[in-house]
């Protein structure tokens, strides 16, 4: 985890104390249910929930625990050893037909719930600013571009709802993952239950706010895991999306949109005049960071027999750090479109430029409903339409098509002029805008 790039809620979940505070959440937890079932003694349980409930570890010391770990080599024994000091003689009771990974992988669930938590809210955030720019810009003209090239007009608040819907999508997949990768396992060495009660599985689950895992051998089966993180390369796949639009409206060429440039901002160390596209090119990046976190986690998934511990120094890293990246990226694209700078006029102007090349379908297609063949008018219009593309936009596609006798034997002057009508193109914006923001 790289500061420059992290925020203090969603960092806040990833540290030591926060961790270890679950930690103790989990046995004492555990312990309650174990002595209402007869496990350990009920006053030893009593004890155990007191510490919790009045704060003994809420001031963990981590450096201790880690002094203990460098001579234990185990950090959940190198925990318990600490809690069992602050605690007192009935903290042997706890863990008590417990693994290490009861813990640990209950445990990474709450901070993974917790992390989509954050993210759920800003997503929220982010379709907030993209329905408020889509519903700004409605229906401001501007062209739609296939392999980079002018195609058909559309507008620029359908740019932005196609965003919104996909955004809407991954947070229903973010819902999804998250439920899916919420799950408590309380269940001993190889997942039987042999030396615990599964109905201290259930309490734990309860209290955190947790499924109970139906089946798990020592760890909760990593196919959850890594849902959930490809479901973040995806989100950041979308982050990505929207930036790379950004980017190329903003080059000097296009110049449609650009990221807001604030008072006292610099460009280039070197180019006094640069105004670089550097958030989104950023976002660019961190999307690809959070994309390469994918990869880990479905590789743990395939882990040996009942368990092996290859999964858990990948977990240590993506788990922070693809959260931590992805909160922040998501904060940082909704700032760049609350704030984005657009240029109406330079977009018209945009359109205009290939000299009304952008409704060739129009024309070919009132071509075909006069009588020709879609063979012999889309030649009439390409032929035409390949003379204004070599004049770069300084001859006009009207006016060459009402200058050809074939065009003028099936279409009047006013029917030819018709087809360039930019309104045609928006007669169903309101229709999509209906589904997208129903």
């Amino acid at each position: 985890m790289v500061p420059r790039y992290a925020r203090p809620d969603m960092t806040a979940i990833w540290e030591p104390e926060s961790k270890y505070r679950i930690w103790f959440e989990i046995e004492a937890y555990a312990a309650e249910a174990m002595g209402d079932v007869g496990m350990i003694p009920k006053a030893a349980a009593d004890t155990i929930m007191a510490a919790l409930d009045n704060g003994t570890l809420d001031n963990i010391d981590v450096a201790k625990i880690d002094a203990i770990e460098a001579v234990t080599k185990h950090d959940v024994i190198a925990f318990l050893t600490y809690a069992s000091e602050k605690i007192g003689p009935e903290a042997r009771f706890l863990h008590q037909g417990m693994t290490s990974s009861d813990v640990l992988d209950t445990c990474l669930a709450v901070q993974l719930d917790r992390a989509a938590e954050l993210l759920d809210k800003n997503l929220e955030a982010l379709l907030a600013a993209l329905k408020r720019r889509a519903m700004e810009h409605k229906l401001t003209p501007t062209i739609g571009r296939s392999h980079g090239i002018h195609a058909e007009p559309v507008t620029f608040g359908l740019k932005l709802a196609q965003a919104y819907a996909e955004f809407q999508r991954n947070r229903e997949r973010l819902a999804a993952a998250r439920r899916d990768v919420a799950t408590c396992a309380i269940s001993g060495a190889v997942g039987t239950y042999a030396n615990i009660n599964p109905q201290v599985q259930e309490h734990v689950a309860q209290k955190l706010g947790l499924t109970s895992e139906p089946i798990s051998t020592q760890v909760i089966p990593r196919d959850r895991h890594a849902m959930f993180f490809a479901v973040l390369g995806v989100i950041a796949s979308s982050i990505e999306r929207l930036a790379t639009e950004i980017r190329h409206l903003q080059r000097t060429e296009v110049l449609e949109a650009e990221e807001y440039f604030s008072p006292g901002q610099k460009g280039s160390s070197a180019m006094p005049h640069k105004r670089n596209p550097v958030l989104t090119e950023n976002l660019t990046g961190l999307a690809r960071m959070v994309r390469g976190y994918v990869t880990p986690a479905l590789e743990n998934v395939a882990l040996w027999h009942e368990r092996d511990i290859s999964h858990s120094s990948v977990e240590r890293y993506i788990g922070p750090d693809a959260t931590i990246t992805l909160d922040f990226a998501l904060a940082r694209l909704t700032g760049v479109v609350d704030k984005l700078v657009v240029y109406p006029v330079r977009m018209q102007k945009n359109l205009d430029r290939m000299g009304g090349l952008v409704h060739s379908q129009r024309v070919l297609l009132a071509l075909t409903q006069a009588g020709l063949s879609r063979e012999d008018s889309y030649a009439i219009v390409q032929r035409n339409a390949m003379k204004v593309w070599e004049s770069d936009g300084e001859l006009s596609l009207m006016e060459l098509l009402k200058a050809d006798p074939q065009v003028t034997a099936a279409l009047s002057e006013q029917e030819i002029e018709e087809k360039f009508d930019l309104d045609y193109h928006f007669k169903h914006v309101d229709t999509i805008f209906d589904r997208v923001f129903a």
